[in-house]
């Protein structure tokens, strides 16, 4: 009997290795064996792959089946193998041409009918088929997708029978047209938040140097709605930024074509778990925070998520990549996300509020804010209060700046920091800093006060002169000055008051 060899990928993070199919008919009792590592729904693909091909109107071989996904020590889960078990077995049992399988790649799972359902990770393993040089043979309903990958030939198929149409040329599939941004992003606008002109600047400032945002104030003040408007000020989204998210997005199964090149916006609830944010599983997928990369990780209610919760964030938001280990693999993911928080001033809310209802004592606000441990803290660039609202500012139509103004300037002011150093100033080194952020006599005096009022630690020092950079940036000037450190260290007096 024969043996067909055909190709597929698996899902490793982020990455797609090759896997090669191999079906082998041989004489001996009917039988049908999948080995390779097969996790439970690799396994089951022998029921669907068998009674796809019946009802697809091929003959089932009375063979000793044997499959073999290679290589044998990579995990091999999901029913992406289910198309090229099938399309092997029809291979070897001289249904359909062996020589006409070398040039595609195949990846998709059977229903009973024969028909191909959507995969996850299409677009991750899209990346691998145009490395190889080969064509990548998908469901319709994950072609689309796939498609975004410049010089991919990419065909979408409905079912099995088209795909065997195809590589006997009785029907040839249509490749899928390569998939272009066909309108722009749409985000709220900031114009409809009225009053917060000093929180807009210090958005405007973490926007253009991509630092992280802790906002605190009363309930009604504008945090959620500030936040949901951050991804609209940003710049936009390149085509190796948008490849990273949507191939991120796409393991999950997340991805829509309708979001391509929009910023992520993640949102995950104060209940969720530490594996949650940072991703996991026996084969580990993306989190949040990962999900969030080159977007905005938005966490509302800070102090109600669990400390532990919170404290997986430290490494990430430094190294901007998450390292999931497990006894068999390691995973690595980006996470260079943007992180806006927000939280009350106190447990019932209204510290501060013009309303002047808090009760809390200072030992209840104390401990309440004790749930944040000082190493997040430090981590955070720009920590600003949002004040209430008075009743003019209530009563008047929001008036501010648009998001398309906001962000011309921001995009000015990220363009001068990858001219002169090739990354945002969020990301500059020790070193670094001390090379780009250099204040000048009198800036140095206003800092060697603040260290020593504040307490400041190291980190929040170098962070300080980050936003301080950010600042001048966005002012057009070379030399960081008093002025700019002054408006830095305002940003990280919330947590010493």
């Amino acid at each position: 009997m024969a043996i067909a060899v055909l190709h597929s990928r698996a899902l490793t993070g982020m990455n797609a290795p090759e896997v090669i199919v191999e079906a082998h008919l041989a004489n001996g009792l009917p039988s049908f064996t999948i080995v390779g590592l097969p996790e439970a729904e690799v396994k089951e693909a022998r029921d669907r792959v068998r009674a796809a091909i019946q009802n697809s109107r091929f003959e089932f071989p009375v063979s000793r089946i044997t499959v073999n996904l290679a290589p044998a020590d990579l995990p091999k889960e999901s029913g992406r193998y289910d198309l090229p078990i099938a399309l092997g077995i029809l291979a070897a049992s001289g249904q359909i041409p062996i020589a006409s399988l070398k040039d595609y790649e195949f990846a998709g799972e059977l229903a009973l009918t024969g028909e191909l359902r959507p995969i996850r990770g299409a677009l991750a393993m899209t990346l691998g088929a145009v490395s190889s040089g080969r064509a990548f043979i998908l469901p319709q309903a994950s072609a689309a997708e796939a498609a975004l990958v410049e010089r991919a030939v990419v065909y979408p198929a409905a079912s099995l029978l088209a795909v065997c149409a195809h590589l006997t040329r009785t029907t040839l599939l249509t490749p899928e047209p390569h998939q272009t941004a066909t309108e722009q992003a749409h985000y709220p606008d900031f114009s409809e938040v009225k009053g917060q002109a000093g929180v807009k600047r210090a958005l405007e400032i973490a926007a253009a140097g991509a630092h992280s945002v802790l906002m605190s104030g009363p309930p009604g003040t504008g945090k959620s709605m500030l936040a949901s408007r951050f991804s609209g000020i940003l710049p936009k989204m390149n085509e190796t930024e948008a490849i990273e998210s949507a191939a991120l997005l796409s393991l999950n199964g997340g991805f829509r074509l309708q979001h391509w090149r929009q910023r992520p916006f993640r949102s995950p609830h104060h209940t969720a778990s530490a594996v949650a944010l940072v991703g996991g599983g026996s084969n580990p997928r993306p989190g949040e925070i990962s999900l969030a990369h080159h977007g905005v990780l938005f966490l509302d209610e800070l102090p109600e998520f669990p400390r532990t919760v919170l404290d997986v964030l430290r490494e990430p938001l430094e190294s901007g990549n998450i390292t999931i280990s497990r006894a068999t693999r390691q995973v690595d993911f980006p996470a260079r996300f943007q992180l806006i928080a927000a939280m009350n001033p106190c447990p019932c809310g209204y510290l501060g509020h013009t309303s002047g209802k808090c009760r809390c004592t200072p030992d209840q606000i104390s401990r309440y804010r004790g749930r944040l441990s000082g190493p997040l803290l430090d981590r955070i660039d720009i920590q600003i209060e949002v004040p209430s609202l008075n009743q003019d500012e209530l009563l008047n139509a929001g008036t501010g700046e648009s998001s398309t103004t906001i962000q011309q300037r921001v995009d000015t002011a990220r363009g001068v920091q990858l001219a002169r150093q090739g990354k945002t100033n969020a990301m500059l080194s020790s070193k670094e800093i001390d090379l780009y952020c250099a204040p000048d006599t009198a800036g140095i005096t206003l800092i060697k006060n603040a260290i020593s009022r504040l307490n400041l630690s190291a980190r929040a020092y170098h962070r300080i002169l980050k936003v301080a950079r950010t600042v001048a940036d966005l002012n057009h000037v070379t030399d960081i000055t008093s002025q700019h450190i002054a408006e830095a260290i305002q940003y990280r007096r919330l947590t010493h008051t």
